[in-house]
């Protein structure tokens, strides 16, 4: 058994020909994966970088007094008009990071083993939300990787949220498994979250793609408890996104060898994410959302001391 089915217990497998499109599901569910996004933000310290910091860079950070002994052309002169004071225009420092998030929306996110856990769909969605959020905090930059431009606002979650519905509804529920491959600058930064059950050579060309003039990146698999475990006896049938059937007469049958495959599986997408510098990870549902957020923003953090 390949580890890229979705493994789906029959009563809950069978595809249900009225069941609404994926588009308008999302729709409704967006508002309270937004919340729970801007909560889980607001759980980690303000920021995955620290504080912004003056320097040499291209945008306005802010005004500060002028300090005797500065260089006279520092002032700036139509601030200072407006005061009785002279004021100097900071530039923030260059090394404010710009962050690209991604979380697969793909039909095989949507599955969950028990109606207690969230769907990796919903897991995935809050995380990269959460991260834009944070990063909004800290005034960096977020976009979406492949269809919205770079953001910093405070409203971040919400512009997002919006235009995923919008992309979510021009798809048609059929989304890619990976985002496209454009190369990002040298000081971006990327992270991917989904189930990456693709041929981990996609992953490989995707990540060699995106850090091909240096950027960095991190990969992080969501999988739901029963994908690890593989919980099935008797006679099974197993469904894919797709809905192509498989019956097992004994489930338990396939265990070992389903095992030994997602343990490949996985080995090969770490070593695609490693060999470009780039970091993988896994998390499951049933763990706080908190946890993942944690060691993705700990992973931004040391690519940011590079």
């Amino acid at each position: 058994m390949a580890p890229n089915h979705a493994f789906l217990p029959p009563e809950n497998a069978r595809p249900d020909p009225g069941k609404r499109r994926q588009a308008l599901d999302l729709a409704r569910r967006l508002p309270a994966l937004a919340l729970a996004a801007r909560q889980a933000a607001a759980s980690l310290q303000t920021g995955l970088h620290g504080r912004r910091r003056s320097g040499m860079g291209e945008n306005f950070w802010q005004f500060r007094p002028f300090i005797a002994g500065e260089a006279a052309q520092n002032v700036d002169w139509r601030r200072s008009a407006r005061d009785d004071r002279l004021y100097v225009r900071e530039r923030e420092w260059e090394a404010a990071q710009v962050l690209w998030v991604w979380a697969d929306l793909s039909a095989s996110m949507n599955f969950r083993s028990s109606d207690a856990l969230p769907s990796k769909l919903d897991r995935a969605l809050i995380l990269a939300l959460a991260l834009a959020d944070s990063c909004a905090r800290a005034g960096e930059r977020t976009g979406w990787l492949g269809f919205t431009r770079l953001i910093c606002a405070r409203d971040i979650v919400d512009r997002i949220a919006v235009a995923l519905i919008g992309e979510a509804r021009r798809n048609e529920d059929n989304f890619d498994d990976l985002p496209p491959a454009l190369p990002l600058r040298p000081r971006e930064k990327a992270v991917l979250i989904g189930d990456f059950l693709v041929d981990p050579a996609q992953v490989a060309a995707l990540v060699k793609k995106l850090a091909a003039n240096g950027a960095r990146g991190h990969v992080l698999m969501v999988y739901d408890p029963a994908e690890q475990a593989f919980p099935f006896a008797g006679q099974t049938e197993f469904f894919d996104e797709a809905g192509s059937m498989l019956r097992a007469g004994r489930a338990e049958d396939y265990a070992a060898i389903y095992s030994q495959r997602l343990e490949a599986h996985r080995d090969a997408l770490a070593l695609a994410a490693r060999a470009q510098g780039w970091t993988f990870a896994l998390h499951a549902t049933d763990r706080p959302a908190a946890e993942a957020l944690l060691h993705l923003r700990l992973a931004l953090t040391a690519d940011g001391a590079r």
